[in-house]
C-alpha cells in the first residue's frame, strides 16, 4: 500500500501554488499599461498618475479658450470636453471636464433658457442640476450631474443624447452659477 501524504501537506502545497500564481500575475499586471484617470472633480484638472507611487504633478488649469466672449458666462469648449465658470471680471472661476452626449450644440452663444431640480435623463439615469440652453436635431441640450455622480453609459447604437454631464460636486457648482439667462457661450 502506498504511503498516504498528511492533509496538511496537500494544504501548504496548494498555498504555495497558489501564492506563486498571485505574484506571477501581480507582475504580469504591473509591466502592462495603465489607465490613466480623470481627476473630474478638481477646480483645476491636474493630470492623473499612472503609477500610484509617483507623485501627483500640479499644473494649471487649461485656460479659458480665446473668442470666449466676455462677462459673466458659462464657457463650453467642445474638442476640450470641458466647462469654465467666468465671473464678471472675464476671469474663470472654475473648470471641469464633462461627458457629453452624442449630439452637440453648434458653437454659438445661448442663454439658460430652464433649469430642473431632477428628472430622468434619456439613458434611465436620475440626473439632477439641469441646465437647458439649446437645441439641436430635436433634442435639448442640457447640462446635468448623475444623482449618484457616476459617468453616464455608453450610448446605445444608433441612439442621440444630449445631455453634457459632469461629476456631481461640478453640477452643483454650475446650478449655483447658472441662473435663468445666464449666458452658455459653445465654442470648438
Amino acid at each position: 500500500m502506498p504511503a498516504r501524504i498528511p492533509s496538511w501537506a496537500w494544504v501548504s502545497g496548494l498555498t504555495a501554488s497558489a501564492v506563486v500564481a498571485v505574484a506571477v500575475l501581480a507582475v504580469q499586471a504591473d509591466q502592462g499599461p495603465h489607465p490613466a484617470a480623470a481627476a473630474a472633480h478638481a477646480r483645476t484638472s491636474a493630470p492623473a498618475s499612472a503609477h500610484p507611487s509617483a507623485a501627483p504633478k500640479h499644473s494649471a488649469p487649461p485656460a479659458l479658450p480665446s473668442a470666449s466672449g466676455t462677462g459673466r458666462r458659462i464657457v463650453y469648449a467642445l474638442g476640450a470636453k470641458r466647462v469654465w465658470l467666468v465671473d464678471e471680471s472675464d476671469k474663470p472661476t472654475r473648470t471641469f471636464p464633462v461627458w457629453p452626449g452624442t449630439v452637440s450644440p453648434d458653437p454659438g452663444t445661448y442663454k439658460v433658457s430652464l433649469r430642473k431640480d431632477s428628472v430622468i435623463g434619456s439613458d434611465g439615469v436620475r440626473i439632477e442640476h439641469i441646465l437647458y440652453f439649446a437645441a439641436k436635431s430635436g433634442l435639448s441640450v442640457a447640462f446635468s450631474n448623475a444623482v449618484d455622480g457616476a459617468s453616464p453609459p455608453p450610448a446605445a447604437p444608433g441612439k442621440q443624447t444630449s445631455g453634457i454631464r459632469m461629476a456631481k460636486q461640478d453640477g452643483a457648482a454650475l446650478w449655483t452659477f447658472g441662473s435663468a439667462a445666464t449666458k452658455v457661450v459653445v465654442v470648438k
